[in-house]
């Protein structure tokens, strides 16, 4: 534990949050997976700061959009909401402040997939969320928050991220091309816990774009996103 806290206080400069209990800060970035290599030393996994960390985002996230969007109704902040905390936003967080690298996890969990990575990753950021406001209250952890996320919602309005792809795409495409999307499967690689699949996305037969993704969902989806960048729909 001692050397991987000494490797912790690089992140806390990072953030510049400084944790008065360590042991909190330990537990942020320790998986369920890393328990099974270290039996009888009396480690704890972060899924109860996870569970914290949740319901203190959703707060801030709420509160955030709320106060920003005066004139929105509910259903709009609730789509904004999901769209700034949705695996992918949090993940792609965790990545930006190297969060992987401080991670204690089992060598398996590493060499996992891409998806499952993200999940872990988007895990962790709640789980120091929730570590942070358990060790600093809640308006360190919403100053976190803000220094990372709150920034993002601009760029999730500006390319329309808050709505479903496919159900924005296939909604302009009958408003304006009188026609109903569908996908064709191009490709399918890799072995079977980690296979990436090439969807197109055609408007009577002709192919507008493609995307890739681990499942034929997450690949349709990109390739509608292509799509409405490509007609301009964005």
């Amino acid at each position: 534990m001692k050397e991987h806290l000494q490797q912790l206080e690089q992140f806390e400069n990072k953030v510049a949050i400084t944790f008065k209990d360590k042991t909190i800060l330990f537990k942020a970035f320790v998986h369920r997976s890393f328990l099974n290599e270290q039996r009888g030393k009396g480690y704890e996994h972060n899924e109860r700061l996870e569970f914290l960390g949740d319901a203190v985002l959703e707060l801030i996230i709420t509160d955030f959009l709320f106060n920003k969007f005066p004139n929105e109704d509910e259903g709009v902040l609730t789509a904004y909401r999901a769209a700034l905390v949705n695996t992918d936003s949090l993940a792609q967080t965790a990545a930006e402040l190297q969060m992987d690298d401080y991670l204690q996890m089992s060598k398996g969990e590493r060499m996992d997939t891409v998806k499952g990575r993200m999940h872990i990753l988007a895990n962790t950021f709640e789980s120091f969320v929730g570590a942070v406001y358990l060790d600093q209250g809640y308006e360190t952890a919403r100053q976190f928050v803000s220094d990372n996320l709150f920034k993002k919602i601009d760029v999730i309005i500006e390319k329309k991220l808050f709505k479903d792809a496919k159900s924005y795409f296939q909604e302009i495409a009958q408003e304006k091309e009188k026609t109903t999307p569908h996908y064709e499967l191009i490709a399918h690689e890799g072995p079977d816990h980690d296979k990436q699949f090439v969807m197109a996305l055609c408007l009577d037969n002709v192919e507008i774009a493609r995307g890739s993704g681990p499942s034929k969902q997450k690949a349709e989806t990109a390739a509608a996103r292509a799509g409405l960048e490509a007609k301009g729909w964005l």
